[in-house]
């Protein structure tokens, strides 16, 4: 039988591990100690290239080998030396071609890439700066290892742009990443990120792409004491978002965030602001389940006695009595007139106090539904103090979504709200009462026997 020779493998041999094939590795420290200071040398008398040229045939053979410690340390001298020289433009020749070198590890590209970074403020001007981000926003497309390091490299472009007043450009770069698909990336910084976009979204006036970068966060993580002011920030853009479609009831749940953080709760006056634009957006908002159920919450804060004309006007809405528009008015209109919310001057104010008298009319038609069963026109609108015109407008779009029920009989001028029973509804709201009040006979000739009885054994 014949033997075989043994297999001596050699450095920068690959063998066979377990089906598949991996590098030998080899520690390249001893001869990168003794190379780097001779090119730091080489490259401050002033040859660059050639310093970096004598390293590139060692950074191959760490490479190759594996060792990404050593080539981590060949790149980030690359690098330093560059700075070092002030030559940036040979700073971004080469990390273009390290970073594009077969079989380019991970560890070493990702490091050389930090380093590029921390030296973009020590750059001559702007335009070198603009070069050299331009460079490392190249080389990091595409690579999940370096998806933060492009993130900071675009948030730092569009800070320059801003700056500019290329709002729009700003903007535009920035919405391009997508950090909440980055599971490398600090969650803190993740939110800032968002954060950011959200405000650039704003500052074009680009609401819709703001309401949906909002969704990328989760509310919950802002419970976290930490984030207290990334919370305000948020809802208080959620609020300029909620008022550009006027939407009352979103504004009123931000307000209430807002005023829910311990950092506001503590500053008597922010918290005062907070609560006042919580109630006033309650009282705007259109009647429905959601809106009475929060009326009721609010309605039990203990800190609303610190506003409070506020807090009556807050009870006018939940008691059950007929409000006039002309003592509401000359009450609280000139306090609300004074808020930013009601400003005059603003087309915005204006149509808040529009809205404002509009609720008060809706409130006061839902209290004479649940009194009356039938009301002349004439009462109906000299109660509302309206027109009838008008008074049949309100009155139409409460019918129409379903808030009240009515029926106007012009011929006869009468209003009925007693919505109308069929015969099987009545009967069986007659069986049932019947059944109440017999339980309630038995009940009462139950008694009576049982102190018959008692008083006859006496």
């Amino acid at each position: 039988m014949r033997e075989c020779c043994p297999v001596i493998a050699m450095p920068g041999d690959e063998e066979k591990d377990d089906g598949k094939i991996r590098k030998q590795e080899e520690d390249y420290t001893p001869q990168v100690d003794e190379a780097l200071p001779k090119a730091v040398a080489l490259a401050t008398s002033g040859k660059l290239r050639e310093a970096v040229d004598g390293l590139l045939p060692l950074e191959k053979k760490a490479r190759i080998a594996n060792d990404a410690h050593s080539t981590s340390r060949i790149l980030e001298a690359v690098v330093t030396m560059c700075y070092d020289a002030k030559d940036w433009d040979a700073m971004g020749e080469y990390v273009i071609l390290l970073t594009k070198r077969r079989g380019a590890l991970k560890m070493a590209v990702t490091k050389m890439v930090q380093k590029a970074f921390d030296y973009l403020d020590s750059t001559p001007d702007k335009e070198t700066m603009l070069k050299l981000i331009d460079t490392l926003r190249t080389v990091t497309a595409g690579k999940i290892h370096v998806e933060i390091e492009r993130a900071r490299l675009t948030m730092k472009l569009s800070k320059i742009k801003e700056a500019d007043g290329d709002i729009a450009g700003a903007a535009t770069v920035l919405h391009d990443v997508q950090v909440e698909t980055f599971g490398s990336m600090d969650r803190k910084e993740k939110v800032e990120y968002i954060l950011e976009q959200m405000r650039l979204g704003l500052a074009t006036d680009d609401f819709i792409r703001t309401a949906i970068l909002s969704k990328k966060l989760s509310t919950k993580v802002f419970d976290s004491e930490e984030y207290q002011d990334l919370k305000l920030k948020f809802y208080y853009m959620m609020i300029r978002v909620a008022k550009s479609e006027a939407n009352y009831l979103d504004i009123c749940r931000y307000s209430r965030q807002v005023f829910d953080t311990p950092k506001v709760k503590e500053d008597l006056e922010e918290s005062s602001k907070a609560l006042q634009a919580t109630v006033i957006y309650l009282v705007l908002s259109p009647y429905d389940n959601e809106q009475s159920d929060l009326v009721a919450r609010v309605a039990a804060e203990e800190k609303l006695a610190s506003v409070p004309l506020f807090k009556a006007l807050l009870e006018q809405f939940t008691a059950q009595e007929i409000m006039l528009w002309s003592k509401v008015d000359s009450a609280y209109g000139p306090v609300l007139k004074a808020t930013e919310h009601f400003d005059q001057s603003a087309e915005d104010g204006k149509k808040r106090y529009t809205d404002l008298k509009r609720r008060v009319v809706e409130h006061n038609i839902q209290v004479m539904a649940k009194y009356y069963t039938k009301i002349t026109v004439t009462r109906l609108s000299e109660l509302l103090e309206l027109e009838q015109e008008k008074m049949e407008e309100f009155l139409s779009t409460l019918v129409v979504n379903k808030t009240v029920w009515a029926k106007i009989d012009r011929p006869a001028g009468i209003v009925t709200f007693a919505e109308p029973q069929n015969a099987t509804t009545v009967l069986e709201a007659w069986s049932s009462e019947a059944n109440e009040l017999m339980k309630l006979v038995d009940r009462a000739s139950h008694m009576i026997e049982k102190e018959r009885v008692h008083t006859k054994k006496a």
